[in-house]
């Protein structure tokens, strides 16, 4: 990869971001252009560009066209990565936020993509990404374990002894530093463009940062509680830890020990514990209402969206988490919502397991785990088109839920994740 570009670059581009002036056809102005005449000794390189008018033209080009731009040279492939260009190609409508599913085993890495287009459900498989993985996450068990974070177009596959990094535009698979302390079943979610992590170990009570751009981790908080099995999410800087498990070892004599163990386990299981990020403190701990074991969470429109398991039935909650939005008039409330449409004697635990991811104001619940048609059968119902891969949508303006199509054949126990791409 060249560090510059030529004159042969810049010609290309233009052609492919603005028409051809002369065309009468393709004119941009009722009036007509009228070419100016330029002397033949000065020369036009994208060198002399500033960036800010380089990243102008850059963010107009097709998505088909990214892969080869960022191999030009070392300066359109820095500005490809840039926070403006992402702003840029947001500003113009030209990022569209979709869900990717993954999978793995021994073979390799699995993608499947879905897009919300004029109210319609498009899924792709995308097959194979990457033919051999560096590291553990290279089994169907562990990947499901994982934790996805996306930052713009690039996809973070943490896992407890790797980070991988997948780029939806370019469709490359790179390796990147792994965690300070190993992992598994945590937190992690995305504030301003760097990725936090929390929970997942027994003697870990650190919360770290990880820095994209610099390759590096760093601890930067140590939580309240140690969870296992936890889920993040991130709204208006602050950082959410939800549910999980307790982790560590309780003082006193037997008795007393497994009933403050039994307490405890319960407000984990249906508590979240929240990081504001910037100011670099631990906010007030939120429980759901009516308690239960949160099985699943995200956070979509300034909402973190949770749905809960109890002994015979689901309820899906909202939580106002507008802090910047709404002055914190409506932070911490309450709402409870529609349950998804699944049988009520399914019970979400260890064998019938969902992602939750939002898209804009959607919340989209996918099975990655289980079948529910053989956990009913063995119930006595005989009940057909429940079993893996299920996608439920949640539409938040409406307030009803919608089945989207089911996540290719390929794609089992999955981890899940909304990308701008």
């Amino acid at each position: 990869m060249s560090d510059s570009c030529n004159s042969r670059h810049f010609s290309w581009l233009m052609k492919s971001c603005f028409p051809n002036p002369q065309d009468p056809s393709k004119s941009l102005s009722p009036n007509p252009i009228h070419p100016i005449a330029i002397s033949s000794n000065i020369t036009t390189t994208l060198c002399s560009l500033p960036d800010d008018l380089l990243l102008e033209c850059l963010s107009r080009v097709p998505s088909s066209s990214l892969p080869a731009l960022s191999l030009v040279c070392r300066r359109w492939s820095y500005l490809l990565r840039s926070p403006a260009f992402l702003s840029l190609r947001r500003l113009h409508k030209l990022l569209h936020p979709t869900v990717f599913a993954f999978s793995a085993s021994d073979s390799g890495l699995f993608a499947a993509s879905l897009r919300f287009q004029d109210d319609r459900i498009n899924i792709h498989g995308l097959g194979k990404v990457a033919s051999s993985i560096p590291f553990q996450i290279a089994s169907l068990d562990n990947i499901s374990h994982s934790r996805l974070s996306a930052i713009g177009p690039r996809v973070y596959i943490i896992g407890r002894s790797g980070l991988l990094c997948y780029d939806t535009w370019s469709g490359t698979v790179s390796l990147r530093s792994s965690m300070i302390f190993p992992r598994k079943k945590f937190a992690s979610a995305v504030v301003c463009g760097k990725i936090y992590v929390a929970g997942g170990g027994s003697r870990v009570a650190a919360v770290e940062e990880y820095n994209p751009e610099s390759d590096t981790w760093a601890v930067v908080a140590h939580a309240p509680r140690r969870r296992f099995g936890c889920i993040g999410a991130a709204v208006d800087g602050v950082f959410y830890v939800i549910g999980g498990l307790k982790i560590g070892a309780v003082t006193g004599n037997e008795f007393s020990r497994l009933a403050a163990a039994g307490a405890e386990a319960h407000v984990y299981a249906s508590s979240m514990d929240l990081y504001d990020v910037e100011a670099g403190v631990w906010l007030r701990s939120r429980a759901v209402p009516g308690g239960g074991c949160v099985v699943a969470a995200c956070a979509a429109a300034g909402h973190v969206y949770i749905l809960a398991s109890h002994a015979v039935e689901l309820s899906f909650w909202r939580f106002d988490a507008r802090r910047q939005a709404s002055g914190g008039g409506g932070f911490g409330e309450w709402c409870r919502m529609k349950s998804p449409p699944l049988p009520a004697q399914v019970r979400l635990d260890s064998i019938v397991r969902f992602s939750c991811v939002g898209v804009e104001d959607k919340v989209v619940l996918i099975q990655v785990n289980g079948c529910i048609d053989d956990l009913l059968r063995r119930s006595g119902r005989n009940i057909r088109g429940l079993k893996e891969g299920l996608i439920l949508v949640y539409d938040s303006g409406r307030g009803e839920w919608s089945r989207g199509p089911d996540l290719p054949g390929v794609i089992r126990r999955a981890a899940c994740v909304t990308v701008e791409c």
